[in-house]
């Protein structure tokens, strides 16, 4: 993977009625949109639709994944292996994750952290969660002050945090913002 990577955390799969909504969204934003099996999608991302200019990144579409993973909707070895090593999250997030959703960017300029961001917080406006997110350890002490931030994970687990869309939303607002890839 090229660029950064959001997850998010859910107690359980995504209702069909959900994934018709997620859909919808990604046909909005997206130049293109490919299902290569239910909730795995190969996208397009059209920045501007998400109300984030391109910058210096080629014209077109930016280059993403989003994937459903866990028990039912695929990838459920990833989704295991991804949370193989974090302690338990329940008492953190109030509830242990049985499922996710990976957003994943497949370029790493300034315009594809944003797009990231963004695409994570509007993807949890549908089907909720709480948004995993790693940042650089030097940019702990804004994240501490950001709404939206459900918990922080104590080292060595370094800097990640949970929070909601609007966390996502105000870190891709301040001047540090910049995702971990």
């Amino acid at each position: 993977m090229a660029g950064p990577v959001v997850g998010i955390e859910l107690p359980g799969a995504v209702p069909d009625e959900d994934l018709v909504r997620l859909r919808g969204l990604l046909a909005e934003v997206c130049e293109r949109v490919e299902e290569e099996r239910p909730g795995h999608f190969d996208l397009q991302v059209l920045a501007d639709r998400l109300d984030i200019a391109n910058g210096d990144a080629p014209a077109g579409g930016r280059p993403f994944l989003v994937a459903l993973a866990g028990p039912g909707v695929g990838d459920e070895e990833t989704f295991v292996a991804e949370h193989a090593d974090n302690p338990d999250l329940e008492p953190l997030i109030s509830f242990t994750p049985t499922h996710g959703v990976n957003v994943i960017a497949m370029c790493n300029r300034e315009v594809d952290h944003a797009v990231t961001a963004h695409l994570t917080a509007s993807i949890m406006d549908i089907v909720g969660g709480v948004a995993h997110v790693e940042f650089h350890q030097s940019n702990l002490p804004v994240m501490a002050t950001l709404p939206g931030l459900i918990a922080s994970l104590p080292e060595p687990f370094g800097a990640t945090t949970f929070g909601t869309a609007q966390l996502l939303r105000a870190w891709a607002a301040h001047p540090d913002f910049r995702l971990v890839k």
